[in-house]
C-alpha cells in the first residue's frame, strides 16, 4: 500500500486493512458465541463470555491500529525524502528502526524512519512519531491523555498496575515518569490560556445572572507543608481564582500549585500573569477581592502586587482590591482569647460562640469582640505567663487586622468572607496525592503531578489537551514534490 502523510492528513484512507482485520475477526467472534450457547447458562459463563469478547475485540483493534500506523510510511527507503526540515534545521534520512509504543488497545510495534541532524549536535527525529503525536516515544495521544489523568490521581505503582490490567502494557517506573513528565510539560504551556478562557466564561455567566451586586473575582493563596525527599517538610503554595455571581454565589474556580520554593516567586508570577490576562480581556462590571490569612507571603503579595496593580482599561488608575481576612482564620485567634480568658471552663465556649456570632453579624462586630475581651481580661486578678502570652497573641492579631474583618458589611455586599476554596485547594492539589503514607518528593517530580492535578481540578483538562495536540511540531519535506511529506503543509510550532 503506497501510503503518505498527505493521505493521513487530508485524504480518505484505503480500507484494505480494515477489511482484512474484520474478516479475520469474524471466525473468532463466532467461536466465542457458539461456546456460550452450548451447555448450561451460569453467571460464571456469562462473565467469561463478555470477557472473551472484550479481549478479542481489543486484540483486533490493536492489530488494526498497528497495521495502519506501520502502513503510513513506505517500505523502501528510496521512496522517502532525502532531507526533512523542522524549526529551521535540516535532517537526513536513515533506515527504519522499531519502537514499542503503547496505545489504548495494547502495545504495538512501530517501524519508522529516523532522520538525523545535518549539523553536528542536532538530535535526530522520527517524523512518523511526530505526526502521530507519540508522547515521549512511548504512548499514543489517546493513551497519553488517559495516562495523564490517572497519574494525577494515583500513585506510581497504581498507574503501572492500571496500565497492565486495562491496556496490557508493562512499563518500568522510569518509562512512566518519562511519559508523564513529557505530557505535564506540554500541557502546562496551555494551562494559563485554558484557565483564562474558563474564568472569562464564568464572568460572562455571572454578568448575566440576576442579583443586586456586581460579579466578583476573588483571589486566594495559601501554603501547605509537603514531605521532601532530602530534608524536612517544606512549604508549597496554592492559589485560587474564583468567580461569584450577582447574588454572591460562587460559580467556579481555577487552581494553581507550586512545589516548595524560596520566596514563592513562581506562584506570584503565575497568579499575576493569569489575573492580568483575565482583567485585560474583561471589560464588564466587576469587584475584586483578596481572601487569605495574614501570613507573610499572602501579605507580601497584596502589598507588592495587588495594591499597585493598574487598570488595563484605564491607564494610570490603580485597581481597587479589597483584602478580606478569612473569617475562620480570625475565629482561630478568637479561640486563643477564649483559652486565655477562660481556660477549660464551660463559660468560655458560650463566650466564644457569642463572640463568633457578633464578629459575623454585627456592624461593628470586631470592635465589640475586642471590647468584651478587654473587659474579661480586666476582671482576672491573676493569670499565668502562658495564658498572658496567648491572650496578647489573639488580641494583637484581631486588633491589627480589624479593618479587614467587616464581615457584616461583606455579607450585605454579597462578598465572600471565607477562603474555604483555597483551603480546599491545599487538600485537593497537594494532600490527597502528595502526602500519602511514606511519600517523599523532589521538587521536579512533585511539580509534574501538581501541574496535571491543577488542570483536572480547574476543569480545563480537555481544552488544554486539544490545544496541546493542535500545536505539536510537524515536519515538512525539504524536497519539492515529495510523495511522503507534502511541501504545502505549514510547519506547526508548539506554543
Amino acid at each position: 500500500m503506497n501510503s503518505t502523510f498527505s493521505r493521513l492528513l487530508i485524504a480518505t484512507p484505503d480500507s484494505a486493512n480494515v477489511e482484512r482485520m474484520l474478516i479475520g475477526l469474524v471466525p473468532k467472534l463466532q467461536d466465542i458465541v457458539q461456546r456460550f450457547r452450548l451447555g448450561m447458562l451460569t453467571p460464571e459463563k456469562a462473565f467469561g463470555f463478555e470477557t472473551e469478547l472484550e479481549a478479542c475485540c481489543r486484540e483486533g483493534c490493536r492489530a488494526l491500529v498497528e497495521a495502519e500506523y506501520n502502513d503510513i510510511e513506505p517500505a523502501a527507503i528510496e521512496d522517502c525524502p532525502v532531507r526533512m526540515r523542522l524549526n529551521g534545521e535540516e535532517y537526513k534520512r536513515r533506515p527504519k528502526s522499531p519502537n514499542l509504543i503503547g496505545g489504548l488497545f495494547g502495545p504495538m510495534r512501530l517501524e519508522r524512519f529516523r532522520y538525523e541532524g545535518v549539523e553536528a549536535g542536532v538530535r535526530g527525529i522520527f517524523p512518523l512519531e511526530m505526526h502521530l503525536g507519540i508522547e515521549a516515544g512511548l504512548a499514543t495521544p489517546a493513551l497519553a491523555e488517559r495516562l495523564g489523568q490517572h497519574a494525577a490521581d494515583h500513585t506510581q505503582q497504581q498507574v503501572l498496575d492500571w496500565l497492565e490490567r486495562e491496556h496490557g502494557i508493562k512499563w518500568s517506573a522510569a518509562s512512566l515518569r518519562k511519559a508523564t513528565a513529557s505530557l505535564s510539560e506540554g500541557l502546562s504551556a496551555f494551562r494559563e490560556a485554558s484557565q483564562e478562557k474558563k474564568l472569562l466564561d464564568l464572568l460572562k455567566k455571572a454578568e448575566e445572572s440576576a442579583g443586586p451586586h456586581r460579579p466578583t473575582l476573588s483571589v486566594g493563596r495559601d501554603g501547605i507543608m509537603v514531605p521532601m525527599r532530602h530534608g524536612a517538610y517544606q512549604e508549597a503554595s496554592t492559589g485560587t481564582v474564583s468567580v461569584s455571581d450577582r447574588k454572591g454565589k460562587r460559580l467556579g474556580s481555577v487552581y494553581l500549585g507550586v512545589m516548595p520554593e524560596a520566596g514563592q516567586t513562581t506562584m506570584s508570577d503565575r497568579l499575576t500573569s493569569l489575573l492580568n490576562r483575565v482583567l485585560t480581556q474583561w471589560n464588564g462590571p466587576l469587584r475584586l477581592t483578596y481572601i487569605t490569612d495574614a501570613g507573610h507571603h499572602p501579605r507580601d503579595y497584596y502589598e507588592r502586587v495587588l495594591k499597585t496593580m493598574t487598570d488595563p482599561h484605564r491607564p494610570g488608575r490603580v485597581l481597587e482590591w479589597e483584602w478580606i481576612i478569612d473569617f475562620w482564620h480570625a475565629c482561630c485567634y478568637l479561640s486563643k482569647l477564649r483559652e486565655a480568658l477562660f481556660s477549660a471552663r464551660p463559660a468560655g465556649w458560650k463566650w466564644f460562640k457569642r463572640m463568633r456570632h457578633w464578629l459575623r453579624h454585627r456592624q461593628h462586630g470586631i470592635t465589640d469582640v475586642l471590647r468584651s475581651a478587654t473587659q474579661h481580661r480586666n476582671l482576672l486578678k491573676a493569670i499565668s505567663a502562658a495564658r498572658e502570652e496567648l491572650y496578647w497573641e489573639g488580641y494583637s492579631y484581631l486588633r491589627k487586622h480589624a479593618r479587614r474583618m467587616a464581615y457584616s458589611r461583606y455579607r450585605r455586599q454579597g462578598k465572600p468572607i471565607g477562603s474555604g476554596v483555597t483551603e480546599a485547594a491545599c487538600k485537593t492539589v497537594f494532600t490527597q496525592r502528595l502526602k500519602q503514607s511514606g511519600m517523599r518528593w523532589q521538587v521536579a517530580g512533585g511539580q509534574v503531578v501538581v501541574d496535571l492535578r491543577v488542570l483536572n481540578l480547574s476543569g480545563v483538562w480537555q481544552d488544554a489537551f486539544r490545544s496541546y495536540l493542535g500545536c505539536r511540531p510537524l515536519t515538512q519535506s525539504a524536497q519539492s514534490g515529495s510523495r511522503m511529506y507534502p511541501t504545502p503543509q505549514k510547519l506547526k510550532i508548539a506554543a
